[in-house]
């Protein structure tokens, strides 16, 4: 029997080809980024709570080598970037996912352009990449508390123990 590719692929999105995508989408546009490498229940709360502020979400996930640069741990990601956005790409709250190779994730905001920017709880609003550009064309830009104590980390420190 043959399956049909599922319907979430069709989120995941090169970064050449984010401009042509993003024109597409409703208005205003959200965006975030992370690892998001064991997605746990903070993640998706977080990201359900970012959709709320606007039309669409965007996502844009840490490459690999990225992730490496970090200094999370030498066996990390435990997930790889295209199954990391794979699983992204499938929550309800993501309308787009597309990745970043940089240590940052600027170059993608300044194409993106988005109405609101947010990262979660632990960032101050003034640290988070990109707040000034977008803030300097009248986006917002959000500090999302936690609402649960979870973290990838503290989740292989559990598997591992």
């Amino acid at each position: 029997m043959d399956y049909l590719k599922p319907d979430f692929e069709s989120k995941l999105c090169p970064p050449e080809l984010l401009a042509q995508k993003v024109a597409q989408l409703p208005q205003p546009i959200v965006f975030t980024n992370g690892c998001f490498d064991i997605l746990h229940r903070g993640h998706v709360s977080y990201l359900a709570q970012a959709k709320t502020l606007g039309k669409s979400l965007i996502v844009a996930v840490n490459t690999d080598a990225s992730v490496r640069r970090l200094g999370k741990g030498d066996d990390r990601p435990i997930n790889s970037t295209e199954n990391r956005a794979a699983v992204m790409a499938a929550l309800a709250s993501v309308d787009l996912v597309t990745w970043f190779d940089q240590d940052t994730p600027l170059e993608l905001i300044l194409t993106i352009k988005p109405q609101i920017l947010v990262k979660g709880g632990d960032w101050k609003v003034q640290d988070i990449v990109g707040s000034a550009e977008v803030i300097a064309w009248g986006g917002k830009v959000h500090s999302i508390p936690f609402l649960f104590n979870t973290s990838t980390t503290a989740t292989i420190k559990k598997i591992r123990s």
